[in-house]
């Protein structure tokens, strides 16, 4: 059996990937990362990156000669660091201005259908789905669009979904200081889909259900929202 843990485990049993398997094992509600992730520039991190996967491509027979290849390095380096893994650093992380609630409008706030790519953080392969997010206003509310960017940013590093729910979730929670805010999260992960048991149908859906929404009357009253 597997057993799941937080950041506060000093006793987590260490499992090898072959043990481990396709299971979806993660260690708590962080990101893993190292204290010295940021002791060096992103320029620094696209150059070792380009040469540690120049090496990759090397060792698997690619001819880094040929026009077509001999920039994917510098390509994949960047697309890490600026683009797929961008969430990682907090410096990226989106600014929220809130703003009163003037329209005194305090019913569900619902934000459905935003679409994401994530990846999987135990094959790096895609993760595509839509997140469903609401909130019931405390009398302060933020832009629209902040509320995609949100996803967006924590969805932009390698990642397991049920952390990726609960990270938004939290994320809601402290910039709205409310408690009712909701996330669900439909997704295909490309490690079930292209490889491994390569089961093209199936999705996973996962929920993340604070305060008011924490009901079955107003779950009830989110699914029918999202089914309209």
């Amino acid at each position: 059996m597997i057993t799941k843990g937080n950041n506060n485990d000093t006793e987590l049993n260490n499992f090898s990937f072959e043990e481990v398997g396709d299971d979806h094992l993660f260690t708590g509600l962080k990101t893993p990362m190292k204290p010295n992730a940021f002791n060096i520039s992103d320029q620094e991190k696209k150059e070792k990156i380009a040469d540690l996967f120049k090496e990759i491509m090397d060792v698997m027979g690619l001819d880094l000669s040929d026009d077509s290849l001999k920039g994917t390095p510098k390509r994949v380096a960047k697309m890490y660091i600026e683009e797929i893994f961008s969430g990682l650093n907090p410096a990226n992380k989106p600014k929220v201005a809130l703003f009163d609630n003037k329209y005194q409008y305090n019913q569900m706030l619902v934000e459905k259908n935003i679409t994401f790519y994530s990846n999987c953080e135990h094959h790096f392969v895609p993760i595509m789905g839509k997140a469903h997010v609401a909130y019931v206003s405390s009398g302060k509310v933020i832009g629209l669009s902040k509320l995609n960017r949100i996803v967006q940013y924590y969805a932009k590093r390698p990642q397991v979904q049920e952390r990726l729910t609960n990270q938004i979730a939290e994320e809601l929670k402290e910039v709205l200081k409310t408690e009712d805010v909701a996330v669900i999260i439909d997704a295909k992960h490309l490690c079930v889909s292209s490889r491994g048991i390569k089961d093209d149908t199936s999705s996973t859906v996962t929920s993340f259900f604070g305060g008011k929404f924490n009901t079955p009357q107003k779950i009830a009253e989110l699914q029918n929202t999202l089914n309209y």
